[in-house]
């Protein structure tokens, strides 16, 4: 029997961005595409995070600060955001960022538990930790990052 069988040779692949400095990693299943946010506009009395909302190819996404939403410092005045887009429960979001970085296809036996020294506010809306080369990658899940402000908003 070979390993792949076993599933001892899994991998999985994540879209790295960088947010703030630090590198993150979203499962490419739940990453529908990425974009430079066009105008958006905001909307009275949302939640910090909530950007805003913007049209992109005739669908209203709701464009999410992943900066405010992790609590770092806002992005440098004139520098351009990017955005990744993903779909929760029927809705289309897309969450800014700094960079988008490449497609790593990386082992799940690689996938460690979040270090007991990762910030609260991140290992809230993380799913695990990889470690390459020197350097942590901190996974991002999707549905932590959406579920903690729509429990929040209904509180």
């Amino acid at each position: 029997m070979s390993d792949d069988v076993n599933g001892l040779n899994e991998s999985i692949q994540y879209v790295t961005v960088v947010i703030g400095g630090q590198l993150f990693g979203l499962p490419i299943e739940r990453v529908h595409d990425v974009f430079v946010p066009d105008s958006i506009t905001r909307v009275p009395l949302s939640r910090p995070e909530i950007a805003g909302v913007l049209n992109l190819r005739g669908r209203i996404v709701t464009a999410i600060d992943m900066r405010r939403r992790l609590h770092l410092p806002p992005r440098e005045s004139g520098g351009t955001a990017m955005a990744v887009g993903i779909e929760s429960k029927g809705e289309s979001y897309g969450l800014l960022i700094d960079n988008v970085g490449e497609v790593l296809d990386l082992p799940t036996a690689g996938r460690e538990a979040n270090p007991v020294n990762l910030d609260a506010r991140w290992a809230a809306i993380s799913g695990g930790v990889h470690r390459l080369n020197g350097q942590l990658m901190v996974i991002l899940d999707v549905d932590r990052v959406l579920g903690g402000m729509s429990e929040a908003a209904a509180a």
